[in-house]
């Protein structure tokens, strides 16, 4: 049995539905990220977990515990909000500790345990300070610390990192997943960028209007996205039309290609293909070779991006940079090739 099992869960506001039928089992110790753009209903998912708002249908179970009706401070979660929500007021330190104070914990635990945050966070020496001497990366880690202090069954996140500028947000995701790990909690991040859902999540939950339109591993998710929505929001991706031909194949331009396992449209149907930047390359040698010309070459730095067009369609084409190999340039005339294996048939 799952952890943490959302089963069926609803919610709707008056007449607007923003969660339908949501369902899905978190195994313990296990990272799980939902990622969409606003108003998906991604927030308002964590929200219910969280007990912040009542589903309309449904239940949320935890350890084998029906928590669906109790209030947020019945079910010992922690979380860790987008805007660090720290007292002001209060030092480092008794931030830290504030849960384990209003739970009751005797005053020596609470400082001992508050030494055991303040390390795990890589602050040990700022239990005395105050929120406004810390920055912002630094803040976020003590509003983590609080949420950890009283030894939640669950840790959720809820977009805690894009107050950050980048560089930071690429450290400190690193760090909350290495504490995660370390304690082993049971994790639901939530997150509008997809770079961070791919590089920490062991499963991610890609929402749009309301409903899970794929779940999986980051691997699968990126290679194996099932929904336009998916291929779409998640990566670059380069779109081709194509003709459907007889027993699984695929006509694009002169060529005739066989389509990935499990797709046999009616011949002369009209289909969509799709292929990540990565998969492109420049000459010849594979499956399908099209002439192409380039319309444009971003360099940034270890890969370069280019931009081209091939029977009237935009491509985008990834390589890794090479200093003894220039990228082409604008205007050069050459051909753009790719593998059958790497096309994704894209369903509505």
């Amino acid at each position: 049995m799952a952890f943490l099992d959302l089963s069926h869960l609803e919610k709707s506001f008056g007449n607007n539905r923003v969660v339908k039928d949501f369902s899905l089992p978190v195994e313990k110790g296990e990272f799980v990220s939902f990622l969409g753009p606003s108003g998906c209903g991604k927030t308002t998912v964590l929200r219910m977990v969280a007990g912040f708002e009542t589903p309309t249908a449904g239940k949320i179970l935890i350890d084998g515990q029906d928590v669906t009706n109790l209030r947020p401070n019945q079910r010992n979660i922690g979380m860790v909000f987008q805007a660090y929500a720290l007292f002001p007021n209060l030092t480092v330190a008794q931030n830290v500790g504030f849960g384990l104070k209003v739970a009751g914990v005797a005053r020596a635990e609470i400082d001992k345990r508050v030494t055991e945050m303040l390390r795990l966070i890589g602050l040990p020496d700022k239990g005395p300070s105050y929120p406004f001497q810390l920055s912002g990366g630094q803040q976020q880690r003590v509003a983590l610390a609080r949420a950890l202090a009283p030894r939640p069954r669950v840790l959720l996140l809820d977009e805690p990192l894009s107050a950050l500028d980048a560089k930071i947000r690429v450290s400190l995701r690193a760090e909350i997943r290495e504490i995660q790990r370390e304690l082993g909690i049971t994790t639901v991040f939530v997150t509008h960028d997809q770079e961070e859902a791919l590089s920490i999540s062991d499963r991610i939950v890609v929402m749009n209007g309301g409903i899970a339109d794929q779940v999986g591993t980051p691997f699968e998710i990126y290679n194996r996205p099932t929904t336009r929505f998916v291929a779409g929001f998640v990566g670059t991706l380069n779109l081709i039309e194509a003709v459907a031909g007889p027993t699984g194949t695929a006509k694009i331009g002169d060529a005739t290609v066989l389509l990935p396992e499990g797709h046999n449209q009616a011949p002369g149907g009209k289909l969509t293909l799709a292929l990540r930047p990565e998969g492109l390359h420049l000459g010849h040698g594979r499956d399908v070779v099209l002439p192409a010309t380039v319309t444009g070459v971003e360099f940034m730095g270890s890969v370069i991006r280019v931009d081209l067009t091939a029977m009237g369609t935009k491509f985008s084409l990834d390589t890794f940079n090479r200093p003894d190999a220039p990228p082409p340039k604008a205007g050069d005339e050459t051909q753009v090739t790719f593998a059958a294996r790497d096309l994704i048939v894209l369903a509505d």
